[in-house]
């Protein structure tokens, strides 16, 4: 979970330039105190609750490769894909827009995006970030692939949940410290952005590897062993 926070946290700051236009014109800019706050975490727990709703999907998708006992290969392929994503991105192709998704589903979500914008009521914060949170980006990307990893729903909404944590201080910044996110603090914070990536590959792979390393890669207990096995051969 930590790896997931911190991927939120740095990868945050490379999101600023397609979430922060977002965020600056939420209906609470004229706000002020508690009522400003309250309206920013509103917002932003749309966008968590859209990432644990993406991590239950996942998870539960990896569960089943679990249960069909490739658990620990999705693990160390997900770790490779990642160090890969790290060597395709920073030699220069950059994140793709929208690649990832039919362009029919992401149309939708902007076009509701735009008119909860346009209405500017507190009340539709929520479901503002809710869709914010659904729209492509990369980083989000990988964070799925963590959730797929994770091998179970509860666990896969909790790492996406972290994730999403992660990117808060980043976002909420953005609505209160405009000013001080300056290209400086963004371009530092980026250049971060491929080192928890890797980090997080690297631990991918271990857990994979089934090493004996408690909590980076524990064994297979026996009795979780028996179960795989009975999982893959009931007739």
């Amino acid at each position: 979970m930590i790896a997931s926070f911190m991927l939120g946290f740095v990868g945050s700051f490379h999101c600023i330039g397609m979430c922060g236009p977002i965020a600056l014109t939420l209906p609470i800019q004229h706000l002020t105190g508690w009522k400003k706050l309250a309206g920013m975490l509103l917002y932003n727990a749309g966008r968590i609750t859209a990432y644990a709703l993406l991590g239950i999907i996942f998870g539960w998708l990896g569960k089943q490769l679990y249960l069909g006992g490739l658990q620990q290969w999705l693990s160390v392929i997900t770790g490779i894909v990642l160090l890969l994503a790290v060597l395709v991105k920073y030699t220069g192709a950059g994140w793709r827009k929208g690649g990832a998704l039919p362009a029919v589903f992401t149309s939708k979500i902007k076009s509701a995006l735009g008119t909860l914008l346009r209405q500017q009521r507190f009340r539709t914060l929520f479901a503002i970030g809710f869709l914010n949170g659904l729209l492509p980006c990369g980083l989000v990307y990988l964070a799925i692939a963590g959730a797929i990893a994770t091998g179970g729903v509860l666990q896969g909404a909790l790492f996406m949940a972290a994730f999403g944590a992660g990117t808060l201080p980043a976002m909420a910044g953005v609505t209160w410290f405009s000013h001080l996110v300056t290209l400086s603090v963004r371009n530092r914070m980026r250049s971060l952005i491929p080192v928890v990536i890797s980090i997080m590959g690297v631990l991918l792979i271990l857990r994979g590897l089934n090493l004996g390393i408690p909590y980076i890669s524990p064994a297979m207990s026996p009795d979780t062993e028996h179960v795989v096995h009975n999982c893959c051969h009931k007739s």
